[in-house]
């Protein structure tokens, strides 16, 4: 009766068995979305017949048909994977509605499946662009590191692609399928670190009307990673290696330890080390996050992938664009590779892209490129004695400059300028907009 009606509505290639051995003589010789079996049958029981689909084939759903005084096995059978169950005797309008939901349930499981496929291909070593030498030896280190859980800590500038080497690791490791959450530690207040890392009771402090999950909390299982990690407060650093150290949380107002399991993947932009030795940064937290360091090489040091580079962003924003941009001319790419990037991979895909919306024609050439790449830093004392600037406009000019190389580091910078580190963070003070 019941293939006969699904049959009629033209909507279901439906097929029948006998029996749970039967049925699985079928399911492994042709492909099936749903089965729709009995809870009770000889030879195999319906639970028996579940197990086995969803040990061999776990995208097949199950729905279970069962009489009334068996609903407490139907549920149980719903703990093993059954995806939805059904009363005798059976109502046909109401086992289309049951078909439908767990139609639509497969449906959201595929998509899922799609995109997890689609994040994954997104953050593959070739998404990484890079031919150079020091390139092949980071992807060598991310194929080293990724399958295990040690702690990582990334160095590198400022749009150097630390977040994308921290994907790589997470998706290629065995916490593919749980989540990524990333989290800049220097994008909040100091204060309010501690609360977003490790969640919060009701009431902990103004404004903690109800309690509050943390980030390791939420990555439960997966990755979290922490950029800008120098910033974070001592407060808050001796909570993250009690995390690090005993795999487990307190939130901000309780006394409760909440066991978690998160490999966690740092980065930073500055020295940790010096500021470990300065008395800015844990000596025993320094060591715990230094289990397997990389440093990524600002573009400048890796000139040779500059032009892959660009012809990779170029491909991918003519083809948003709808523009026919066939490639880039010899004095674009000559003003490309000679320009210093302080911004690194970022301010190329950035320039690019730019570039992109700017051309009328099919190759990019250099008017399309920012003034500032074109003139490069030579102009700016010719703009200086042009409009006048005095020597103290051209030296803040300049050292902004640096900083800017440098990605604010300033103990780097105060090296290239040949002085004191506190003369900088005066200028910083003195250049800040009251």
């Amino acid at each position: 009766m019941i293939k006969k009606g699904l049959s009629q509505m033209g909507e279901f290639n439906v097929e029948t068995a006998q029996n749970g051995v039967e049925a699985i003589e079928k399911i492994e010789k042709e492909i099936f979305d749903l089965v729709l079996t009995d809870l009770k049958m000889p030879e195999m029981d319906g639970l028996e017949l579940l197990k086995n689909i969803k040990g061999t084939r776990p995208e097949v759903m199950v729905i279970l048909m069962t009489a009334y005084g068996s609903i407490e096995t139907a549920v149980e059978a719903m703990k093993m994977g059954a995806n939805d169950y059904i009363t005798k005797p059976i109502n046909f309008e109401d086992l289309l509605l049951h078909i439908s939901k767990v139609q639509k349930e497969s449906l959201l499981l595929k998509e899922n499946r799609l995109l997890r496929m689609e994040v994954r291909k997104k953050f593959e070593f070739n998404n990484i662009i890079g031919k150079s030498k020091k390139m092949q030896e980071i992807f060598s280190l991310i194929e080293k590191v990724a399958p295990g859980n040690s702690t990582v800590i990334i160095y590198g500038g400022s749009g150097t692609g630390k977040e994308l080497v921290a994907k790589a690791i997470h998706y290629h490791s065995p916490r593919a399928d749980k989540p990524f959450i990333p989290f800049n530690c220097g994008a909040i207040p100091e204060t309010l670190v501690e609360s977003e890392l490790f969640g919060h009771t009701k009431g902990a402090f103004t404004g903690a009307i109800q309690a509050k999950r943390g980030l390791f909390e939420e990555a439960n299982g997966g990755t979290l990673f922490l950029d800008e990690i120098s910033n974070i407060l001592p407060s808050a650093q001796v909570k993250l290696l009690r995390v690090l150290q005993e795999k487990e949380l307190m939130r901000v107002g309780s006394t409760e330890r909440t066991k978690i399991d998160v490999r966690m993947i740092a980065a930073t932009n500055e020295n940790l080390e010096e500021n470990m030795k300065m008395g800015k940064f844990r000596e025993d937290l320094f060591y715990r996050l230094h289990v397997f360091p990389i440093f990524l090489p600002d573009l400048k040091h890796r000139k040779e992938d500059i032009s892959l580079l660009a012809y990779h962003f170029l491909d991918r924003y003519s083809k948003e664009a709808k523009k026919g941009i066939k490639g880039i001319s010899k004095e674009a790419m000559k003003l490309l590779l000679e320009y210093p990037w302080p911004g690194n991979v970022r301010e190329l895909e950035n320039t690019i892209e730019r570039a992109v919306i700017m051309t009328d024609q099919d190759h990019l050439v250099p008017n399309d490129l920012p003034q500032d790449l074109i003139e490069g830093y030579s102009e700016m004392i010719k703009r200086g004695v042009k409009d006048r600037k005095s020597l103290n406009d051209i030296k803040s000019e300049y050292i902004k400059e640096i900083l800017k190389e440098v990605s604010g580091n300033k103990r780097i910078a105060s090296e290239i300028l040949k002085v004191n580190p506190r003369t900088l963070y005066r200028f910083e003070k003195k250049s800040r907009p009251i």
